[in-house]
């Protein structure tokens, strides 16, 4: 795992944002298209902001899916993912292919046929961020670890959903969603390189625990420490707890 940080989050934005662009013009280089997984949350406002302002990134050449949805929400509602992706990503950047979660009827039909799309070829490039309690695109702890399975339906624990409140998604924890379908972490370690964004204090103890605890359920972004190809990209803030080499 390859960690750097940065002295704000909009330096760290445009720096992931300038990793993301160049892996996908030599993806669509090298075999005429790219594959994608981009994450949704606050954390990942200004690397998709500065992601969709990069000049000349082949986006029609590129499948874009997604981590996670709140099962039975609206694409309307002002926190579903699919509203996010759409208004910050899809839209200002007119990608060729997207596969967007809809888990408002079927969640199972959901995840086998995107899973089965996923799972056709390998994905390129995977952005993800980690949550307040080291959770991986919905994978609350205990992680499943084992599943193969490209997408889970899955339980969302309190502090997960309490950080949904804290971040102004939602206007208290009743009205947050407890159940959502989450990408798997096998199939987020199946992608070829993983680029990690976490800027903010809030996130320095899960930081901690990724990257210098052990391998855990308990701390399910810390599996990303078993990948040969993740860059984690922090600010001042989210690395405030890291020993000091």
């Amino acid at each position: 795992m390859h960690l750097t940080i940065y002295a704000s989050k909009t330096l760290l934005g445009a720096a992931a944002a300038a990793e993301a662009a160049e892996t996908i013009r030599a993806a669509v280089a090298e075999s005429g298209r790219a594959r994608i997984i981009v994450a949704t949350g606050a954390s990942q406002f200004e690397f998709l902001s500065a992601l969709v302002s990069i000049p000349e990134v082949p986006w029609d050449r590129v499948e874009m899916f997604h981590l996670d949805e709140y099962i039975g929400m609206s694409a309307d509602h002002p926190a579903s993912f699919r509203r996010y992706l759409r208004e910050r990503f899809i839209e200002p950047t007119r990608i060729g292919t997207v596969h967007l979660l809809d888990a408002e009827h079927d969640p199972a039909e959901v995840c086998a046929r995107i899973g089965a799309r996923i799972a056709a070829a390998p994905v390129d490039i995977a952005f993800v961020g980690i949550g307040e309690n080291g959770h991986l695109a919905f994978n609350d702890p205990p992680a499943d670890f084992d599943t193969r399975e490209p997408y889970l339906i899955v339980s969302l624990d309190e502090a997960c959903r309490r950080q949904q409140v804290g971040e102004g998604w939602f206007s208290e924890l009743e009205s947050v969603p407890t159940r959502a379908i989450s990408m798997s972490c096998r199939q987020i370690l199946a992608s070829r390189r993983i680029l990690c964004i976490v800027p903010d204090a809030r996130k320095a103890e899960a930081v901690r625990a990724t990257v210098e605890g052990p391998v855990t359920p308990d701390v399910p972004a810390s599996i990303l420490q078993t990948h040969d190809d993740v860059t984690l990209y922090l600010d001042l803030e989210s690395a405030s707890l890291l020993r000091k080499s």
